[in-house]
């Protein structure tokens, strides 16, 4: 075990505990990317793209972020940007989890917090659902404050919640696959597919005309994996383009369902910018993608 491997392991365990939560951002940022990469952040000069996304957790503080990375509160921006058609139908929302009627939700179903990753319960048969096991992993995850992960700004002031919607699933696929596009200022530039999640988690990253792209960040990647170009790749791209507007970097995720496209979420600092690269060129090709001078100076876009 490396010692950023162990560095990370006690600082997990002071997170949880909220012990951490005292340091101002200013130190914790370049903390948690020295710990997690093994570098010294250049925050006066920075060049790479996660160099950048420490850069716009300190200095990006646009108020328009905050809906945009609640879960909740975000489709009310999706519907006024590309319209509702896009938006997952929403069967509820509660503040508490004692306020879920579990008996009034449909046999399917996925329940989680709108303010922060993992606090998710997907119901495929509400029959064999463990429901105390849901709530307690609901209520865990809504005493988070996910902003004090690694400093994600936006995540900051977000009000949480639980939402219900739709189970949804492809019926080629059996599967709900989702197509991550990392754009800049408008400009969508690869996207990233994840699959495997939970047996040897893998990630593959393609061009726009869907092309492998024989790069990996965080996972491992499968050449051999057939993953079709969704057949509405066009829209999403155009999609993309237009929910990317205006912002230095923004990760898009949308799902195609049946041949129809559906919003999934905004990620304003993919993987809190400290997950590795396979290539350093390609770490830094990104960072020139991100501009800086884009960053929120007082204006509401």
């Amino acid at each position: 075990m490396s010692i950023y491997t162990a560095l990370r392991t006690v600082y997990l365990k002071l997170y949880k505990k909220g012990m951490l939560n005292f340091l101002p951002d200013t130190v914790f940022v370049p903390f948690i990317y020295r710990m997690s990469t093994g570098k010294k952040l250049n925050l006066s000069n920075p060049v790479t793209f996660n160099e950048k996304v420490q850069w716009l957790k300190l200095n990006d503080h646009n108020p328009l972020y905050v809906q945009l990375v609640d879960k909740y509160a975000v489709r009310e921006y999706i519907a006024k940007i590309i319209g509702n058609q896009f938006l997952i139908p929403l069967i509820g929302k509660w503040s508490r989890v004692e306020d879920i009627d579990f008996e009034k939700l449909p046999n399917e179903f996925v329940l989680k917090c709108n303010h922060d990753s993992g606090g998710i319960v997907i119901c495929k048969d509400k029959k064999t659902l463990d429901i105390k096991s849901a709530k307690k992993k609901l209520e865990d995850h809504l005493k988070r404050n996910h902003y004090y992960m690694s400093r994600e700004w936006a995540y900051k002031n977000v009000i949480p919640c639980i939402i219900c919607e739709k189970y949804m699933v492809d019926n080629k696929t059996q599967d709900l696959r989702d197509y991550k596009f990392f754009c800049f200022n408008g400009v969508p530039k690869f996207i990233q597919v994840d699959f495997n999640r939970f047996a040897g988690h893998k990630r593959n990253l393609y061009t726009l005309d869907w092309k492998l792209i024989d790069i990996t960040i965080k996972c491992p990647n499968d050449s051999n994996a057939n993953i079709e170009k969704p057949a509405n790749l066009n829209e999403m791209i155009e999609i993309a383009k237009e929910l990317s507007k205006g912002l230095p970097e923004v990760r898009i995720d949308l799902y195609s369902v049946n041949g129809k496209t559906y919003f999934g979420e905004l990620t304003l600092y993919h993987g809190g910018g400290i997950e590795k690269f396979s290539s350093d060129e390609f770490a830094q090709e990104m960072g020139s993608w991100i501009d800086l001078s884009l960053a929120y100076k007082g204006d509401i876009r």
